[in-house]
């Protein structure tokens, strides 16, 4: 059995959290996934006040609905790589931030995106800065029992589980683990993403569900909003492959509808395609 969620910037913006989290329910979701990404007005969620806190917490408690995964994409305008000094350690403090808000919201899993850097040429330095504060990061979190969870990304920089794995080598922790993205594992044409699911399933906390379109000598890749179905990712094959390999953790549908006309029905559309895939593979879905 496995739970499903929807990523928060798949649903309308301008909701309440009791609101935001009673329309989860509705639509037939398990949890929501929390975006901390790079705007100003997600990012100012890592100092929430007591009282701000507390209405999150007591909507999970009034629907239902929980929140047990934050996604801190923040990074990517600060990232832990940095060659500016002042930006690693604010990068490191919202980590810390983000720790003490999943501790106090009950929040499991933080997922954070796996850029050195993102906006700078990379280097040997930068990876060095990467992997000397995720030290310092993976630490913070152990010591409040929240998991780290490093999402495969749209860069080369940790586009497969493999690569994660390997970092988990540098950094001896069971507080630090994979959070896969089907998505983009698939868009890497140099990755087989059968074998990095089945190589390293033992390292993997949570998965995203998403669509992509390759990376190839001429094309970048599109990484987000292809329609799923549209793109080229063996959702029944991976699933299936999951199923087998008795994966037991969270699905969270991947989307950015939040500013479309319908984002609604987009996700009805979205949670249909992977109940009728769940249901031929033989996945079951946790009673909502």
């Amino acid at each position: 059995m496995n739970s499903l969620g929807i990523y928060e910037k798949a649903l309308p913006k301008n909701l309440n959290w009791h609101d935001r989290l009673e329309l989860v329910h509705e639509l037939g979701f398990n949890f929501l996934e929390l975006s901390i990404d790079e705007s100003d007005e997600r990012l100012a969620r890592l100092d929430w006040t007591k009282e701000q806190r507390t209405e999150v917490r007591d909507a999970i408690w009034s629907t239902g609905t929980r929140i047990h995964t934050i996604m801190l994409s923040g990074h990517r305008r600060f990232p832990l790589g940095s060659y500016d000094e002042k930006t690693r350690k604010l990068s490191v403090e919202m980590l810390y931030k983000a720790v003490d808000l999943a501790v106090d919201l009950g929040v499991r899993n933080i997922q954070m995106a796996g850029y050195d850097v993102y906006y700078d040429k990379k280097s040997v330095t930068s990876r060095e800065y990467f992997v000397e504060d995720l030290k310092k990061c993976v630490a913070y979190a152990a010591s409040h029992e929240v998991m780290l969870d490093i999402e495969i990304m749209d860069d080369p920089f940790l586009n497969s589980i493999e690569k994660v794995v390997h970092m988990k080598k540098e950094i001896h922790s069971p507080w630090l683990q994979a959070y896969p993205d089907l998505g983009n594992i698939n868009a890497w044409p140099e990755n087989d993403i059968g074998s990095d699911l089945e190589n390293n399933i033992d390292s993997i906390a949570a998965i995203h569900l998403k669509d992509t379109l390759p990376v190839t000598n001429d094309f970048a890749g599109q990484f987000k909003n292809v329609s799923f179905g549209k793109g080229t990712v063996d959702f029944n094959g991976c699933l299936k492959e999951l199923k087998r390999l008795n994966y037991n953790g969270a699905y969270t549908i991947e989307m950015w509808s939040e500013t479309s006309d319908d984002p609604i029905e987009q996700v009805k559309e979205a949670k249909k395609f992977f109940d009728d895939i769940f249901t031929d593979v033989g996945i079951e879905q946790e009673a909502i």
